[in-house]
This record gives C-alpha cells, structure tokens and sequence, in this order.
C-alpha cells in the first residue's frame, strides 16, 4: 500500500490515524518506527528497525531525528492504547505522515510481524529475561 493512500484513506473518516499490520510490512517509503512502551519492553524485542523513544521525550527527540514535517512515522505501544495522545502530540508540531499501529506490538505479532531484540539484552537482569 502506497502512503498517499493511506493518507487519503486516514483523512476521510479515520481520525484515529491507525493503521494495521500489515500496512505498515508494504508501506513505501518504510516509516520512521517509533517504540513507545518501557526500555525494558524494547530491549526484549520490538519491530525491526524500530527505535525507543518515551513519551517524555518524545516532542523534544522526533525533530531532532526526523526534522523534515513530512517524514511518515509510526508510533507503537504493546496494545495499541496509549499511542493515540503520542500521534496528536507530533500532528501538533506539524507532522503529517503519523499513524499509531493499530493493536501495537500484540497484534503485530497475532499478524505474523517479526521482532529483534537489543544487543543490551544481556545485560537486562534475569527477571525481564523470558529464557
């Protein structure tokens, strides 16, 4: 699925700006992938190529990382419920292309989505470890 699609789609009807699975695996160009859950959850796995960023910093780090207005970016949390205030904050800075994925992490991995782990894994203590 292109991304003017997407936009289109999400413009007309879909204020929640989420998208599922697997739109996110076609979407071109591939997004700016935001992490929103604890460091702990993103060290244990997240999507590939997906960065952490908490909700604190995120309105300071996106600009900095992604300072054209018109980057696509998606958020993710584990279950898809506290992105929504995340997607508004950066619409509020002016960024278009912002979409929260739909279910988070849960449901991109119910839909066959593959995660990686941080090579600071091994440092974790052995209580976040699932081994």
């Amino acid at each position: 699925m292109n991304l003017l699609s997407l936009i289109a789609r999400s413009e007309h009807g879909n204020e929640s700006r989420e998208i599922a699975p697997h739109q996110l695996a076609r979407m071109k160009p591939h997004p700016l992938i935001i992490d929103a859950r604890e460091e702990r959850e993103f060290l244990l796995g997240h999507i590939e190529g997906a960065i952490h960023l908490s909700r604190k910093s995120l309105e300071s780090k996106v600009p900095e990382i992604a300072p054209q207005l018109d980057t696509p970016i998606v958020i993710y949390c584990a279950v898809g419920t506290s992105c929504a205030s995340a997607v508004e904050a950066l619409r509020r800075l002016g960024y278009e292309k912002v979409f929260s994925l739909k279910g988070g992490l849960q449901n991109w991995l119910e839909a066959g989505g593959l995660v990686e782990s941080s090579p600071l894994r091994e440092k974790l203590p052995r209580s976040f470890s699932r081994a």
